[in-house]
């Protein structure tokens, strides 16, 4: 069966990468793709970014499933547009997919629909915005309401932070259409983590347990990016944590949406907060719902994937994953992001890469923000590189990917040198 892939990071990557393993699949295209996929003789590129063309070609070519991969064309109903074609597409409607693309849609819901999640309030006027970080206080997050590439989101740990970043979003329009409105929250302390499952519309089947690494800088310093790392499983998500996750976060989400007439399918992701306290009492809160897979966090639990996931996604894009399980690799799979001079905020693009090792079982370095010119690999964007290792332990996952990391040159590269301080602390 021909597969295709929609989106061109590092998350594509490492799906497509994962898919093209399975026997049943004869060829796996990747729309745009990017310098990695361009190199991997199992996959193909596919120069095609117009959804209406991508679903006019997936049913002239016979292509027997498609996945998407970020949240952009979710959000333009790239999902409804392939199914409204007869196609097989994993992934959430438009409709559904508002629990990621507007912030103040998926507080409203979980509000609610009674999923835990710190207080909010809502904003178009700055004036107004200003006055309700007055009456809090801080620490506070404001978050645009809309897509912003995982850098809509200021964590202020002051009240004057906090104004800098209305002033931003609401004043000069730094991120556009999607800073016009604001969502104002409590900060909520503890540990992250990433809960992430699939969903076809009736079962629920979760996928490996992972931790994200938001800040740009080691020891959790520096902005937000859209992640910097991350490693599988996440150790604070015991069996315990686990059953809760599900019965007060995802089983409530699934049948919330049902109750509001929207059936979700696709991936969902739950970014969380874990409070301090036994498995029993510690509080569990939602930051953010995802509608996809988180980037980095999809490269090390691709890495885990012993099982055909292509068999897998296929089920659930059927209604049929109460038939599926995931058979998964009990090692810690870690990766390291490799961004770009000057990421997060104007990256630099067009420098020379080099060094790239060749995939080992154990070590595979997933492309994101590259591109294949001439035979030269080239940065192309923010986060150009996820190199992902499998180890015994989470510190011998972490050597191997450094071992690697340390091979690999670009001007201006930058990476953390931390990723899964937490696991080893």
């Amino acid at each position: 069966m021909k597969v295709l892939v929609i989106g061109n990071g590092g998350r594509e990557h490492a799906i497509a990468w994962r898919i093209a393993q399975s026997e049943r699949v004869s060829e796996v295209l990747v729309a745009p793709g990017n310098g990695g996929t361009a190199r991997d003789p199992l996959l193909k590129n596919l120069p095609i970014t117009d959804l209406n063309e991508l679903a006019n070609y997936a049913k002239k070519e016979g292509i027997g499933l498609t996945v998407v991969g970020p949240e952009a064309p979710l959000a333009a109903g790239v999902v409804d547009l392939f199914r409204a074609q007869g196609l097989a597409v994993f992934g959430p409607s438009k409709a559904a997919a508002q629990l990621e693309s507007s912030k103040d849609f998926a507080k409203a819901f979980m509000v609610r629909h009674n999923i835990p999640t710190s207080a909010y309030a809502t904003f178009t006027d700055p004036e107004q915005a200003h006055a309700y970080i007055n009456e809090q206080g801080a620490p506070i997050v404001v978050k645009a309401d809309g897509l912003a590439a995982g850098k809509g989101v200021v964590v202020a740990q002051t009240a004057q932070e906090a104004h800098d970043a209305i002033d931003a979003m609401l004043g000069d329009g730094s991120l556009g259409a999607a800073g016009a409105r604001v969502v104002i929250e409590g900060f909520l302390a503890g540990e992250e983590a990433s809960f992430i499952v699939m969903c076809d519309g009736k079962n629920v089947l979760p996928m490996a347990t992972s931790q994200d690494h938001k800040r740009q800088l080691d020891n959790d310093q520096g902005p937000n990016t859209g992640g910097m790392g991350a490693y599988s499983p996440a150790p604070i998500v015991s069996d315990r944590l686990h059953d809760r996750i599900m019965q007060e976060v995802i089983y409530p989400t699934i049948q919330g949406m049902e109750k509001d007439g929207i059936t979700y399918t696709g991936f969902l992701y739950a970014g969380l907060m874990i409070g301090d306290g036994n498995d029993d009492e510690r509080s569990i809160g939602v930051l953010e719902f995802n509608c996809r897979m988180g980037d980095p966090e999809t490269q090390p639990i691709m890495m885990r994937i012993k099982s055909d996931y292509f068999d897998t996604l296929l089920k659930a894009a059927e209604g049929k994953l109460d038939q599926a399980s995931i058979d998964w690799d009990p090692r810690t799979a870690l990766g390291v992001v490799l961004a770009s001079h000057n990421y997060p905020a104007t990256p630099r693009t067009g420098d020379v890469i080099t060094g790239i090792p060749a995939a080992q079982k154990e070590c595979v370095t997933f492309h994101a923000g590259s591109t294949l010119q001439d035979d030269q690999l080239l940065t192309s964007g923010g986060r150009v590189l996820c190199v992902t290792a499998l180890g015994d332990t989470v510190q011998q996952a972490r050597e191997t990917a450094y071992a690697t990391v340390a091979q690999i040159k670009f001007d201006g590269q930058q990476y953390r040198s931390d990723i899964a301080w937490r696991a080893l602390k």
